[in-house]
């Protein structure tokens, strides 16, 4: 018998209903704050992540599904969405007509890592991003958006602890 990846799991009837009720209210309340939904490639060049995530990084060293394609060119299937995300607004001249961009984004990720409960070398990440001002009250609109989220989703006993790093 043939077995899933270790590391990966099927979403199975039953199963795949909440997953859809997780990605229609996330959808709908990205969208009552004003973000696009945006929708990258689970494959790009190795580089991006090199580069964009840093590449002292666990994530580019240790954890990167890479290989040469056929092509001889080094891809990688995403660990992340924001590389992604900032390569497609400049690639495509976003900047141009959009200075300031609200996206989001729902798809699988992909980390060589060893799995655990609850972690799993193919999993699903919700990101959303603000590319142009600088402004703190992005910060704080970005923990709404997710605080809400969870509210939405009436997942109970969470607390909401902020930290600033470099800052008592």
């Amino acid at each position: 018998m043939i077995t899933a990846v270790r590391g990966t799991h099927d979403i199975l009837p039953g199963e795949v209903e909440r997953w859809q009720y997780l990605e229609r209210t996330a959808r709908a309340l990205c969208e009552r704050y004003g973000y696009a939904e945006i929708r990258t490639p689970i494959l790009e060049k190795e580089e991006l992540f090199a580069k964009g995530t840093g590449e002292t990084t666990d994530i580019v060293q240790k954890e990167m599904y890479s290989f040469t394609d056929k092509g001889g060119d080094r891809v990688t299937l995403r660990p992340e969405a924001t590389p992604s995300m900032v390569r497609a607004y400049i690639e495509h001249g976003l900047e141009q007509t959009l200075p300031f961009v609200k996206l989001f984004s729902i798809g699988p990720m992909f980390r060589y890592e060893r799995p655990q409960k609850g972690r799993y070398r193919q999993f699903h990440q919700l990101d959303i991003e603000v590319i142009g001002p600088s402004d703190p009250a992005v910060d704080a609109e970005v923990i709404d958006v997710a605080w809400t989220l969870v509210g939405a989703l009436g997942i109970p006993q969470i607390d909401l602890v902020i930290n600033s790093v470099g800052c008592a």
